[in-house]
């Protein structure tokens, strides 16, 4: 028993005099530490304000804000781009949406339309129907009596035709969905030179000289990168729905060229 209180004794004595050491050790550190502290007590509340402050702002504001610190000059080409790739999108796909029609619909009202009135109440029906697949049944109907070699051939050419008015103006999407990263990478070029000027006429090298080229650079990028996947959105949506248009066009004009090889057939057992 003597000899575990001996021990406890000692290990209280080593104890008490490792903590008196901890403490002065502290105790001589206490003054760069709170210094320390205060500096980012400080910096801390500058971000809690400034986080606030961005919290409060609306989204228009906060687009404002960086389209203003990515350059207004620049900034409005990348703009200009976005503005006239949607103009153009929208025009493709309201245009597109209307082409599209109800082929099974149109070639039942047009085979009556044969069986009731001939082939110039088939024209009326494909006269009064909006898009492309019955433009194309129109022509084909038209040239019906020089016979079926001919109206295939003319289904076929006016088929193209009607697939180039589909694809016209995706061009130009295509040349915005470029002309956007182009011109953001120009923007990252522009901010990193104005960067290395900074730093050229102070002579030497600081966080605060480079950060504000570099600003310009990452928000003209993501920018120009942000108006290249808006409009490769509608540009795909634009390419499958003139798929699709296509592919109806081609089914339709083999079921019409069927429908008309039946016509003559009943003709010719009439008239037999």
């Amino acid at each position: 028993m003597k000899r575990l209180f001996a021990l406890i004794a000692v290990f209280g004595m080593l104890f008490f005099m490792v903590s008196n050491v901890v403490v002065a050790q502290e105790a001589a550190t206490e003054p760069k530490t709170t210094t320390e502290e205060q500096v980012n007590l400080a910096a801390d509340q500058e971000e809690e304000a400034a986080a606030a402050v961005e919290a409060n702002q609306s989204l228009h504001s906060q687009l404002k804000q960086k389209f203003i610190e990515g350059g207004p000059f620049f900034m409005s080409f990348v703009l200009i781009t976005l503005i006239l790739g949607l103009a153009f999108s929208i025009e493709r796909v309201l245009y597109l949406n209307l082409a599209t029609s109800n082929t099974k619909k149109l070639l039942s009202k047009v085979e009556d339309a044969l069986k009731s009135g001939g082939v110039d109440a088939a024209k009326e029906v494909c006269r009064t129907t909006r898009g492309p697949v019955a433009s194309i049944f129109y022509q084909g109907l038209d040239r019906s009596h020089e016979g079926i070699d001919v109206v295939e051939k003319s289904i076929i050419s006016y088929g193209g035709v009607q697939a180039g008015l589909l694809e016209k103006g995706l061009s130009w999407i295509a040349l915005f969905i470029a002309l956007g990263p182009m011109l953001g990478f120009m923007g990252t070029v522009i901010g990193m030179i104005g960067a290395f000027d900074a730093i050229e006429i102070a002579g030497d090298i600081s966080p605060a000289l480079v950060a504000g080229g570099i600003k310009v650079a990452l928000i003209t990028t993501v920018t120009g990168l942000t108006v290249a996947i808006i409009l490769q959105i509608f540009y795909n949506y634009c390419v499958a729905k003139i798929d699709s248009i296509i592919n109806n066009m081609e089914d339709a004009s083999i079921s019409l060229i069927d429908i008309l090889v039946k016509h003559n057939l009943k003709k010719q057992d009439i008239h037999g």
